[in-house]
Order: structure tokens, then sequence, then C-alpha cells
């Protein structure tokens, strides 16, 4: 029987108690399948990064199920987690999080350690990995030599490197200045045409278009949308869709 690749059944997360207590995630579900790329979208505070976070067991539900792969990973030990990060996600996030006493091999390597690769196999591995994000002549260079692109997209590879069933992407372009969006946008479309598994909070619209199988809109916790992009961009049926792309699209 054909599982999903990640799945999350009524999932409730909520911070504080009583009168104080924000709840982020209202009883939300979610399938993505093997090959699918999920766009999440929606303004600020909407519950996107929380969803994405939940979804990759970096954080731990209130209550509700998820399921990585077949697995109930809302029912394992946190000592259990790393392990399915490992074996399964890959994360890429708004801040690059490179180690800048290291070099973009380096960085790579060091993600490649966590699968047992080391040594020579290693170096040659992260060199093929930086050059399928565009970075071949990068090998040596440390992040404060790079742009905010190619940090990023070292950030890609490093994620690669971890052989992950599924990319999960929040914000990637957010911290990167209007010229270098493209690049990481590009490397992005081409694993999406590789036919990687993709969750991505993002608001880059030509991503969204050319890239997306499924656009979902979130506000308060909760979906307030969810369909094809042509469909979504072109006739939004839910008005607080069409209020957030009028003010997005301006």
């Amino acid at each position: 029987m054909r599982e999903p690749a990640i799945a999350v059944r009524d999932v409730v997360k909520t911070y504080g108690e009583g009168a104080a207590a924000v709840h982020a995630l209202r009883s939300v579900s979610l399938e993505v399948w093997p090959g699918e790329v999920v766009l999440l979208m929606g303004p600020s505070g909407s519950g996107k990064t929380t969803l994405l976070s939940v979804m990759g067991c970096i954080l731990r539900p209130t209550s509700g199920s998820v399921r990585i792969a077949g697995r109930e990973a809302s029912a394992m030990p946190e000592s259990d987690l790393p392990a399915v990060r490992l074996e399964h996600i890959g994360f890429v996030f708004q801040g690059f999080n490179l180690f800048p006493t290291l070099t973009a091999g380096e960085n790579v390597e060091l993600a490649l350690d966590l699968k047992g690769i080391r040594g020579a196999q290693a170096q040659r591995r992260a060199e093929a990995l930086l050059a399928q994000v565009g970075l071949a002549d990068k090998v040596r260079a440390f992040p404060s030599d790079l742009s905010g692109g190619q940090k990023q997209r070292v950030a890609i590879a490093r994620a690669l490197a971890m052989e992950p069933k599924v990319m999960l992407f929040d914000e990637p372009t957010s911290a990167l200045d209007p010229e270098l969006i493209g690049e990481v946008v590009k490397v992005m479309e081409d694993l999406a045409n590789d036919g990687m598994t993709m969750l991505v909070v993002t608001h880059e619209m030509s991503f969204a278009r050319d890239a997306a199988d499924r656009v979902i809109f979130m506000e308060g916790g909760v979906f307030v949308e969810e369909g094809r992009p042509d469909d979504i961009f072109t006739a939004p049926r839910d008005p607080r869709t069409q209020q957030f792309l009028q003010r997005y699209l301006k």
C-alpha cells in the first residue's frame, strides 16, 4: 500500500496555557506524497513554520498524529527522533547556519560524517553535491567569501548530503537580496523537476507557478484554501486568500 512521505492528522500546537495560550495550529491535517511539491503560503504568524517544524519532528505537537514514511513519529521517545530526521528529512531555513571556520566543502562533509561517510569518499561526494548546486568552483571557499545566494546553495547541498526522502524549506530566499533570489529558486526548481518530495514555505511566485503541485494558504493556524497553483492564483475562492494575494501582489 502506498504511503505518504509525511502525514499529519488533527495536529494541534499550543504554546502556553489558559488566557495566555497561543494556538499556532488548530487541528491541521495534511499528506505529502512522494514526488509531490507542496507550497505553504500565508501571512506572518499563520502557522506555516510551526507546521513545517512539526512535520520535520523538530517540534512535538500538543496533540495529533505525525507519520513519517508510515511510522508514527509523534509516539516515539525524543531520543529516537534524531535518527528519523537523519534518515528521512533535509532542512533548509532562512539562516544558512554554516560553520564560518569551515570551507563550503567541509560544511557539506560535516553532514556526510553523520551518515558515516568520511575521508576521500566524503570529499568527492561533497564536491559532487556542490557541483549539483552550481558551486563546483567554491569547494574551498569560506562562508565569508560567499554571497548570500551561494551560502544558501551550500546549505542546500549540505541538506542533500543526508540523502533525504523529503526536503523542508522555510522561506529560504527571505534573507537574500533580490538579485540573488533567482539562483536559489533555480536549484529548488531543479530538485522539484528531479522528483524530490518538497514542502516549501515561500512567497516566491515564480517557484509557486513553475514547480509546485499544490498550494496551501494558511491563516490563524488553519488551512484557508488549497489547490493547484493556477487555480489558486487566478481565481481564489476564499476572501482571506483574495485579500492576501491582493496585498502581496501589489
